[in-house]
């Protein structure tokens, strides 16, 4: 008997310890590089989400970029339009300014022209005439007498009253019976006329382009 069989059962732990040794090795070594895969998958996911994020982070960058520069136009228009309204502004006051001033024209002939005007519009022969106290005053009743000549229509019977304090200057006229009325102050002749002064005036000063100018007016 040799001495390797000398001690069978010992021979058997041995062989036993060392079949457990393989397999704790091999089971090791299974969890070792099931976690380097997973450790790898994992940092390659990340990476993958990473590079997602700063792709969606500079394609919203690149919208918002976008966006604003889109809006620059739309800004600078709407700002511009602003400043043209508000020139525009101060031009309307300066010329109710003027007109309640009675400056820089012929106050006389300017009242003799806004009732001409209304009277040539408006049918019948008996009118009757507000204006202000002082233009009442300033006029004279042979006023009526160049309004008169001024339609040239036979039959005509004008005559004059002072107005209530909204009269600051220009002509209210209507007929006998109160059917007809005209509103000639100047106030009121300048809200009418001041939409279509407006787009002149803008395009004379260069405010606005002459194309544009002729969009507005175009019904």
């Amino acid at each position: 008997m040799t001495a390797a069989n000398a001690n069978p059962q010992q021979a058997l732990q041995d062989e036993i310890l060392d079949d457990a040794r393989r397999r704790a090795d091999e089971t090791v070594g299974k969890a070792r590089r099931e976690a380097g895969a997973a450790l790898a998958k994992a940092r390659a996911d990340a990476e993958s989400e990473r590079q997602a994020a700063l792709k969606a982070a500079e394609a919203e960058a690149r919208r918002r970029h976008d966006l604003v520069l889109a809006a620059i136009p739309i800004r600078v228009a709407r700002r511009r339009a602003e400043c043209v309204e508000a020139a525009l502004e101060q031009v309307r006051d300066e010329a109710r300014r003027r007109l309640e001033a009675r400056e820089g024209f012929d106050h006389r002939e300017g009242l003799t022209r806004l009732a001409a005007e209304a009277l040539a519009a408006m049918e019948g022969n008996r009118f009757v005439l507000q204006v202000s106290d002082a233009d009442r005053q300033a006029l004279g009743d042979a006023w009526l007498d160049e309004v008169r000549r001024r339609v040239g229509r036979q039959g005509l019977e004008l005559s004059m009253e002072q107005g209530d304090a909204a009269i600051r200057g220009g002509v209210i006229l209507r007929d006998d019976e109160g059917r007809q009325v005209w509103d000639n102050r100047f106030e009121a002749r300048l809200a009418r006329l001041w939409p279509g002064l407006r787009c002149e005036i803008a395009a004379a000063a260069g405010l606005v382009p002459a194309a544009r100018r002729d969009q507005e007016e175009s019904p």
